[in-house]
């Protein structure tokens, strides 16, 4: 079978096209610290690589034969939550399976079977881990994962006794111990009984640094997608990659997800590999993997719940102009999660984010917008964007104030209302792009709407049109000049035709008879459609 791109679980090199993690961080750092018998934390978003850095690690630790290195997963101790005993145990039942897995070593579960009902929950890790050390011909390392799934009391539990081993290293407790998971230690914020904030950081403060696995660079993503034309022949074109760059910015699941959409799932493409894999093939292949709602896009979604993610996001989708409110551990918070970058502005971390997110938020609200195509498209099959806008005024009049009411991120309703309400429009058959970030105080939408309904995407007749978001703060006239220039911008860099600025005006005491307009403007020779809302 030829090999495939991995969207779930380690890599596996013989089945999968895969880069190793030696070319994401920096080994040498980390032998170093193992070297200097260091504690320390490696911790990344979802999805990025972690497990396969980890066991890949592991395997080349124990190839040297220096010291006898094990990896555990302790996730399933996610579940006995504030039960210390049964988290701990199985905590420990995690590494005893390792060991008989990766090390061949079936003393530790021997030992556990043994011991784990004679000693007390609060010292049985320590115990079993001096046990291990001790009975071990060489000094130990381990490799912690997931511990940031662990909760309340068991966390505590955990991180205190690895602390108490701590000056029983090498002999007698592991050498150095690598905790792995999506955050950083000190963002472990845990509550005792009382509601008393323990941080991670002031039960586990023997950790020496915090090291991340960064993402794909630019040429990565390519040399990965380029195994598969070394393996198979077939080739990709050439501007497939900027598009994937844009739409990925290195995140290995979805930079794996897309070639797998291309490559596997494809079949024509996967049939005939002697077929190019175009631009349009990838474009199609990335907009059935945000309609799929993924695992990955899911899980996602799921955070934007949390109120420390919500306050961050909602501040980049609205256009928030300053957000001097927003804590730097939250914003720090929402980056380990994946979800935003902060250089060179703080925006959201890449293009298929930047659609997805305010496709979810509105996913509800767009099925019950209705969908009538027929008046709103031309003869020629274009779309008629000044009855459509029109048709929006009116529906955001009627439906602006209970609506946003149902929306969770209510600061940026007025922009998540409209794209629901072009998303339901252009879902036979257009795209849309987004962007928008921290302090611009607009969102630009790039519709793309093909007129040639047989050849579709694939043929030379497509709308382009700009759609550029304001919110009215003060002055009006100042609004629509700055609207002006940036859609102006925006338009010619995207090669659009067609460009609108929408005003929304929030102010509670101004009539809707005030509040609805259009002007028609001129930029620069381009005839601009701007309209208050």
């Amino acid at each position: 079978m030829e090999k495939f791109f991995n969207t779930a679980g380690p890599m596996i090199n013989e089945d999968h096209y895969y880069i190793s993690s030696f070319e994401r961080f920096d080994y040498e750092e980390i032998e170093y610290l193992i070297a200097q018998k260091r504690y320390f934390v490696l911790h990344a978003p979802r999805q990025t690589g972690k497990t396969s850095a980890l066991l890949e690690m592991m395997d080349r630790i124990n190839s040297e034969k220096k010291y006898c290195c094990l990896y555990a997963n302790i996730e399933t101790a996610q579940t006995s939550r504030e039960n210390i005993t049964n988290g701990i145990r199985t905590v420990c039942e995690a590494i005893a399976r390792s060991a008989r897995i990766f090390i061949k070593n079936s003393d530790l579960s021997k030992w556990l079977r043994e011991n784990k009902r004679e000693i007390e929950a609060g010292e049985l890790l320590t115990t079993f881990l001096e046990y291990w050390t001790q009975n071990s011909s060489k000094p130990t390392i381990l490799f912690i994962d997931e511990v940031d799934a662990l909760i309340g009391d068991t966390l505590i539990s955990l991180l205190r006794q690895l602390r108490n081993g701590y000056n029983q290293r090498p002999s007698a407790f592991p050498t150095s111990i690598i905790l792995c998971g999506i955050r950083d230690v000190k963002d472990y914020r845990i509550r005792t009984k009382d509601n008393e904030i323990i941080t991670g950081g002031s039960a586990f403060n023997i950790k020496t640094t915090s090291l991340t696995l960064k993402n794909f660079t630019y040429e990565e993503c390519k040399k990965l997608w380029l195994q598969h034309t070394k393996h198979t022949g077939q080739k990709f074109e050439e501007s497939i990659f900027p598009k994937l760059w844009s739409d990925t910015k290195g995140q290995p699941w979805l930079v794996n997800a897309l070639a797998y959409e291309l490559t596997w799932k494809n079949k024509i493409l996967r049939k005939e590999r002697e077929k190019l894999i175009t631009l349009e093939h990838y474009k199609k292949a990335r907009e059935i993997l945000i309609h799929s709602r993924a695992t990955h896009l899911d899980q996602l979604i799921d955070k934007l719940q949390e109120p420390r993610v919500h306050k961050v996001v909602s501040a980049i989708l609205s256009g928030k102009k300053s957000f001097s409110d927003i804590k730097s551990d939250d914003q720090q918070y929402v980056q380990d999660l994946g979800l935003i970058v902060t250089k060179p502005k703080v925006a959201i971390s890449n293009d298929i984010y930047k659609e997805t997110i305010p496709r979810e938020l509105t996913w509800v609200t767009q099925t019950r917008i209705l969908n009538e195509p027929h008046w709103y498209i031309k003869k020629n099959n274009s779309i008629d964007m000044i009855k459509l806008l029109k048709a929006f005024q009116q529906f955001f009049r009627e439906n602006a104030d209970s609506w946003i009411e149902k929306f969770d991120y209510k600061e940026a309703g007025p922009q998540l209302l409209l794209q629901a309400f072009l998303q339901r429009i252009v879902n036979g058959g257009g795209r849309i792009n987004r962007e928008y970030g921290l302090g611009r105080k607009r969102t630009d939408i790039f519709i793309e709407y093909p007129t040639d309904k047989k050849l579709g995407f694939f043929g030379e007749n497509i709308q382009r049109i700009v759609i550029e978001t304001k919110l009215l703060y003060s002055n009006l006239d100042k609004t629509i000049n700055d609207g002006l220039k940036q859609i102006f911008e925006y338009s010619d860099l995207v090669g659009a035709k067609e460009q609108h600025l929408i005003i929304f005006n929030r102010d509670g005491d101004e009539t809707w008879e005030d509040k609805i307009w259009i002007k028609e403007k001129s930029y620069n020779g381009k005839k601009i459609f701007v309209w208050g809302s």
